[in-house]
């Protein structure tokens, strides 16, 4: 039995040597570590950072992709010494994540991991590379295009957010792109399947959008499949101040939002490419700017009608139902969101408006990249 102990630590031991040096190759060419080290938990990375590319045509909006004071890869036991590799946790603490929406609708998440060059195929010999303190991790050899579904496969169980930070960069509604900022985020995400990404994962996550004048609560939960886009969420969104989120609600340069909050409510199912996403909004304590008179407009409603609404009760209600094919290059969302809020406001004001285009459809677009 002592032998057996001993073979098992032993064995352990060099497997988890093995997860550092594959962690190492995952980081990418422009991430830095504190520390490296390897633990009876698994490997534990400390002072995670990678670099964003702030140069070339299109410059990433923010200095890093990713920052994390501590992050915990725990392996599955029973695929150590095997071929596979398969991660049972990974625990990220005082997590920070950059996430662009381009221009045209597509959202991007850590691309230093994501979107390598085209190049050699990655060596065994690149995966041993060491890591000094605060040294920058060598580039490994970048996969071309074919090379990319021949990669070894990567089983993620679960990955853990624990007080994260978002912020959301939105180039479709504005340039410079407009930031949002979540914080106090805890997420729960997994299983992953990389690099085809092509089985369910579960989504749970809750954290507060900041405001200009209040601090408002998010939270998402589901699931998604993120090769084939097929998804169940529920979103929900509560006392989140409008004034960050006026691009999607103004679209007169000279007027603004000075003050509100926006409460809504979504469930979203996507299968093979069809969405259809019923959901309520209301908007509550809503002030703008002086503006240019009824050529203003909310959402594609005159504000002046809505202001005259708002001042009676001070609340505004809408229900809307968005529906269309994500693979459909004449479907969006924005305009699809914003076209569904204009119908019920007008509805709730008497008013008769068609044919409203654009809007604040963005944010929730951004959840299926398009």
């Amino acid at each position: 039995m002592l032998v057996l102990t001993v073979a098992a630590a032993v064995g352990f031991r060099l497997a988890v040597q093995e997860l550092k040096a594959q962690v190492q190759t995952a980081l990418g060419p422009r991430s830095e570590v504190g520390s490296l080290n390897v633990t009876w938990a698994g490997v534990e990375a400390l002072d995670v950072r990678v670099r964003a590319q702030r140069d070339g045509r299109t410059p990433w909006p923010a200095q890093d992709e990713l920052r994390a004071d501590r992050v915990l890869v725990v392996p599955e036991l029973r695929a150590l010494l095997s071929a596979e590799v398969r991660v049972r946790r990974v625990v990220v603490d005082g997590g920070y994540v950059s996430m662009l929406r381009t221009r045209d609708g597509r959202l991007r998440v850590l691309p230093a991991l994501t979107e390598r060059p085209t190049a050699g195929k990655p060596t065994r010999a690149s995966a041993m590379r060491k890591v000094s303190t605060r040294a920058t991790l060598p580039a490994p050899p970048a996969s071309t295009p074919a090379a990319l579904d021949e990669r070894l496969p990567v089983h993620l169980g679960e990955i853990l957010l624990r007080g994260a930070v978002v912020e959301f960069f939105d180039a479709s509604v504005r340039r410079p792109a407009l930031k949002l900022r979540l914080e106090a985020l805890d997420a729960q995400v997994g299983p992953l399947d990389l690099p085809r990404l092509d089985t369910p994962t579960r989504i749970d996550l809750q954290g507060q959008l900041k405001g200009a004048h209040r601090d408002g609560r998010v939270s998402v939960r589901g699931d998604i499949t993120i090769a084939t886009r097929d998804a169940h969420l529920a979103a929900d969104f509560a006392g989140v101040d409008l004034v960050p989120l006026q691009p999607y609600l103004i679209k007169v340069a000279d007027a603004g939002v000075r003050r509100g909050t926006l409460d809504l409510k979504l469930e979203a199912t996507v299968r093979q490419q069809q969405l259809r996403a019923p959901g309520h909004l209301t908007l509550t304590g809503l002030e703008l700017d002086s503006g240019s008179g009824l050529l203003a407009l909310l959402a594609g409603v005159p504000r002046d009608a809505v202001l005259a609404a708002l001042r009676k009760n001070d609340r505004l209600a809408v229900d809307f139902t968005l529906q269309g094919r994500l693979d459909d290059p004449d479907f969006s969302l924005n305009e699809d969101l914003a076209t569904q809020v204009a119908a019920g406001l007008a509805e709730a004001l008497g008013l008769s408006v068609g044919g409203m285009v654009e809007g604040m459809g963005s944010v929730l677009k951004g959840l299926f990249g398009q």
